[in-house]
């Protein structure tokens, strides 16, 4: 496959400098994309850079991930209007073991072929290189008004920060520059990768490399662009923040839901970003989601394959499954499934109740005067007696045989919850506590 016709069919080329395909058609190439590791997980506004490498990969071409452990104690001005927290160095070394695991999900590093993946640390190259060393080698190289040009620069100096910009973070595009010069020499990488907001710092990479080695060095910039929803509004946050690839921060269950809650717009733009389907498969989903969008046929299928990718298959048909008991027809099994975390995310929109556990304990409480005394999931005792009798009150995803039926710490979900059904819909959530 063509890597530049790869991306240019699937919208993820913002800008590419000239001969960069010419480059690539040349033979198996080296390209690394940076990943600043200020958190143990990766979330999806970093899914678009690794998608790239994925697909470098896929076409025969050997990516480099590196993890900014030596520029993430400084951070990147790049589309920030505040300067970042410093991290120590224990912390940094937790997070890039937690990115690797979560990059292994999308890359081959473990094969003997001779594209295999490689995660490179910037840190391991500066942790020794002297500030006086740096100035003398490659702060000469660039001058500060070539600096003060770069976009994220002036915007910063321009009044979007009310404190201005240190001169730590001024100092991040020649340190990123230097890892450029760094791997061109050490791994004969020649192209980086990266968001559209990188352009700068990328280029003064490819600046860097002509001044230091001379001009028949050549080295390449290709960025993606930032992903916005169809309103314009940033992609990959929700009110509850960002939608992280860890599950211990969002579980495989909520993660499911955003893609399959995104527009028609945005499903059709998302599949062929975020997926690694062939450009046939993903025009029949999409002519056949046009024949019927309400069946929802393009996110289902955008939601199953990142799911998968980034989880696994039985997490996506968990997923799955917990999404069938809110709208679906469903079991006590289903529901006994579910780990915590995940009972929660499924129900946190319906109303909650807590109830003393000390009404459960020994022979119980009368689930008539649990539900509808304790909690008022009913307008009245009456109304509950007569809806249990009509069939239509469950306990658990389990019809309630009687109103008086007695209600123990056994029925316990998680040896904390009870699920409360009245009709098909309507759904009540109570916490014993």
């Amino acid at each position: 496959m063509n890597f530049v016709e790869e991306l240019t069919w699937r919208g993820m080329i913002h800008q590419m400098m000239p001969g960069t395909e010419e480059m690539l058609q040349k033979g198996m190439a080296t390209a690394y994309l940076g990943i600043d590791p200020t958190a143990d997980s990766l979330h999806i506004g970093h899914l678009c850079g690794v998608m790239m490498l994925r697909h470098f990969q896929r076409c025969g071409h050997k990516p480099l991930a590196l993890v900014g452990g030596a520029t993430g104690m400084i951070g990147d001005p790049s589309g920030k209007s505040q300067e970042r927290n410093l991290l120590d160095e224990a912390t940094l070394a937790h997070n890039v073991s937690c990115i690797k695991a979560q990059l292994s999900r999308f890359l081959d590093f473990d094969s003997d072929a001779e594209n295999k993946a490689e995660l490179v640390n910037n840190y391991d190259w500066m942790k020794n290189y002297t500030f006086l060393d740096f100035a003398r080698e490659i702060g000469k190289c660039i001058t500060v008004n070539y600096m003060m040009a770069k976009d994220s620069v002036k915007r910063r100096l321009n009044g979007e920060a009310q404190d201005g910009m240190s001169f730590t973070e001024f100092t991040y595009q020649l340190l990123q520059g230097y890892d450029f010069l760094h791997l061109y020499e050490e791994k004969g990488c020649r192209l980086q990768l990266g968001g559209s907001d990188q352009w700068g710092n990328i280029t003064t990479g490819t600046e860097l490399i002509r001044r230091k080695l001379g001009n028949e060095n050549e080295a390449f910039a290709l960025t993606c662009p930032l992903i916005t929803k169809a309103d314009g509004k940033k992609f990959g946050k929700t009110e509850k923040g960002n939608i992280w690839l860890d599950r211990n921060r969002t579980t495989p269950y909520v993660f499911y839901q955003f893609w399959l809650n995104v527009g028609d717009e945005d499903a059709e733009r998302y599949i062929k970003i975020f997926t690694s389907l062939d450009k046939a498969t993903i025009d029949a989903i999409v002519e056949e989601h046009k024949q019927d969008p309400g069946r929802r046929v393009l996110q289902k299928k955008l939601a199953e394959e990142v799911t998968v990718m980034v989880h696994s298959r039985e997490d996506y048909e968990l997923a799955l499954e917990a999404s069938n008991i809110l709208f679906g027809k469903a079991t006590k099994e289903s529901l006994v499934k579910l780990d915590e975390q995940t009972l929660l995310d499924v129900f946190a929109g319906v109303p909650h109740f807590e109830v003393s556990r000390s009404l459960l304990e020994g022979e119980g409480i009368k689930a008539v005067n649990l539900v509808a005394e304790q909690a008022k999931c009913f307008a009245s005792k009456g109304e509950m007696r007569k809806l249990t009798q009509g069939g239509g009150v469950s306990i658990n995803k389990e019809k309630l045989a009687a109103f008086d039926q007695p209600i123990t710490t056994a029925d316990l979900l998680d040896d904390k919850y009870l699920l409360v059904q009245q009709g098909k819909k309507k759904y009540f959530l109570l916490i014993v506590k």
